[in-house]
């Protein structure tokens, strides 16, 4: 009786033990829900609909994007950390997300560090200074030297307070010791419209963003805050080809999932994630819409997120920057 009590504990131990791997060997064994925290059409969503659309063909079950903007993401932030801990719910995840948010506001709906789990960061959308077709800055250097000539007469966009287009701009601003006036617009487009027809000076934005803009000749780019120049504007140099250094911002997109979430759903789930990003014709179609292609590990990920934070706090409580 002893022996067939300790076989029934001991397999019931190893039940236990073995049931994470059972669940993501079966992983997903149902549709997942993808919630994107900006509405249908941005780059967030375009990024999560080209993934998901293949992640759904190779794991044979539904990706069903869910658009969920409002409050700097912390809406779908706070509804996808509340949801169950099983793979099933994930989250588009940007800086304003993980990085920014947490330095932002006072008070925040979720807690980064706590109610969520980095998977992998899909993608990067470097930043661009970009000045109308109008303006008399013939380039970077020019740009920096105009500015400190005259401190607080001119004026940049962005796609809102706390957004990276605008953090992007502050980080040059502390860099090279400029004054400027900033002008927060609701989303890049408008931004960028303004721009375009003179109302503003300048603005640091996103290749996917204004890629339209650039190609017609109504925005003039004129340094990449990236380590590297971009493959699709060749001719135009990184702030650090230029003399200064430790300019570089990008948006940084990737996908999180509730704390909790099995280690190994986590890992299935970035498995076949990286796989649809390093499909070939998915890879291209991400570099074409201005995005660098990542799909690094849960651990990287969350290396990544941590040195931002560092990075990126002490920019916002330096230049006292608040949502509040």
């Amino acid at each position: 009786m002893l022996n067939r009590r300790s076989a029934t504990g001991l397999l019931a131990a190893l039940a236990v033990l073995a049931a994470p791997v059972a669940f993501a060997q079966g992983y997903p064994a149902k549709a997942i829900r993808w919630v994107v925290p900006y509405p249908a059409g941005g780059g967030s969503d375009f990024l999560a609909r080209t993934i998901g659309q293949q992640l759904s063909t190779q794991v044979g079950q539904p990706v069903m994007v869910d658009n969920k903007p409002g409050a700097n993401t912390a809406i779908a932030a706070a509804e996808v950390a509340r949801s169950p801990a099983d793979g099933y719910t994930i989250l588009s995840a940007d800086n304003g997300t993980m990085v920014f948010n947490s330095a932002l506001y006072s008070k925040l709906s979720y807690n980064p560090d706590k109610d969520l789990v980095p998977v992998t960061l899909m993608g990067r959308f470097p930043m661009i200074l970009v000045v109308g077709p109008n303006s008399d800055i013939r380039d970077a250097k020019d740009f920096v030297a105009k500015a400190k000539a005259a401190p607080g007469k001119l004026s940049y966009g962005s796609a809102g307070a706390g957004s990276p287009h605008h953090l992007a701009m502050e980080l040059l601003k502390v860099n090279s010791g400029l004054h400027m006036v900033h002008i927060p617009y609701r989303g890049a487009a408008p931004a960028l419209t303004d721009l375009a027809g003179g109302q503003v000076n300048a603005m640091m934005v996103d290749l996917a963003a204004g890629a339209g803009f650039i190609k017609g000749g109504k925005l003039r780019p004129l340094a990449v805050a990236h380590p590297t120049r971009l493959p699709q504007l060749p001719d135009v140099p990184t702030f650090a080809e230029l003399g200064f250094k430790g300019v570089e911002a990008s948006a940084q997109v990737g996908i999180v999932a509730p704390a909790g979430t099995p280690p190994d759903v986590v890992a299935a789930l970035q498995k076949q994630v990286a796989a649809a990003i390093n499909q070939p014709a998915i890879r291209q179609k991400l570099v074409d819409f201005g995005i660098e292609p990542v799909g690094n590990t849960p651990q990287q990920y969350g290396d990544l997120i941590r040195s931002e934070v560092q990075r990126w706090h002490k920019l916002i409580r330096d230049q006292k920057i608040s949502l509040d």
